[in-house]
């Protein structure tokens, strides 16, 4: 009887809690919902071929956002190039390489904690290092590579998170073949992680894309009416243009500001879906 008792209230208890988790995530959903129906009441009359060939102006009518596309562009491709390789690697090492010990344990503590720090001490630290110590100025490298201090901690987590999740027995099978350590990592483990290795970069790029304090910080301009052409050259980004347009009193702007928004999540959707259509391809060709 008591038994009878006990199972009822755990039943009603994780009913309970079902139904406070799918209110939570219909919550969610519904406020999500509603502002990109906002956004999109705002500035999808403002979104045309104008719109995205034109360079910022102080009149909305003729206004674009032609220089912060290209350079949002420009910011996420070197950051790509400069946080994979050292993110994939610090992983790799760290759990194929590294030994179990206080040194590699202090390592662990600090990527975790530098995962949680705000994005602006991102920005101060890349202020004080890139743009004045190293002279770069306000360049798109300075940008770049703040940005990929700032997502290199996701990189590496979710990368050896990827590592782990791969079967022991796989290394295994491959040292018995006599197949050596990088043999083994290169043919084997990093195919089958390499799902959650992309899963990871989505995450860590997506969160550059939208970033916008470090940006600030380092100071990228809100007014760009070029292009840039090297890596040295100015530049601003979608965020920030955004943050420009919305500071404006005219309600002219704040339009210009939510088509904005609809180009950068279109920017975001389609390198996610660049990615995801990878990992899935991965899975797919992924033979235990």
């Amino acid at each position: 009887m008591i038994r009878t008792v006990n199972l009822q209230r755990r039943r009603t208890i994780g009913k309970l809690f079902h139904g406070l988790f799918l209110a939570a995530t219909l919550a969610g959903v519904a406020l999500l919902l509603v502002l990109l129906l906002e956004v999109a009441r705002e500035g999808i009359g403002w979104l045309d071929w104008q719109f995205l060939t034109s360079f910022p102006s102080r009149f909305p009518a003729s206004a674009g956002i032609k220089s912060a596309l290209w350079g949002t562009v420009w910011l996420i491709a070197l950051t790509a190039i400069f946080s994979i390789p050292l993110g994939l690697g610090a992983a790799i090492y760290m759990e194929e390489y590294a030994r179990k010990g206080r040194l590699n344990t202090f390592i662990e503590i600090n990527i975790a904690n530098l995962a949680g720090t705000p994005s602006i001490v991102y920005g101060i630290l890349g202020l004080a290092l890139f743009v004045r110590w190293m002279a770069l100025g306000r360049s798109v490298l300075a940008g770049a590579l703040t940005m990929s201090l700032l997502i290199l901690p996701t990189t590496v987590i979710a990368s050896r998170e990827a590592l782990r999740a791969v079967p022991n027995s796989i290394r295994l099978a491959a040292y018995a073949l006599g197949a050596t350590r990088w043999q083994t990592i290169w043919s084997h483990v990093l195919p089958a992680s390499l799902p959650g290795i992309l899963t990871g970069i989505i995450l860590s790029l997506s969160r550059a894309l939208g970033e916008t304090a470090p940006l600030i910080m380092i100071g990228a301009l809100t007014y760009v009416a070029f292009l840039p052409k090297s890596p040295m050259d100015g530049f601003t980004a979608l965020p920030i243009q955004i943050f420009n347009w919305s500071s404006r009193p005219q309600q002219e702007f704040y339009n210009l500001a939510a088509a904005g928004i609809i180009v950068l999540l279109v920017v975001l959707l389609s390198m996610n879906a660049v990615a995801i259509v990878l990992r899935h391809r991965s899975q797919k060709n992924l033979r235990w």
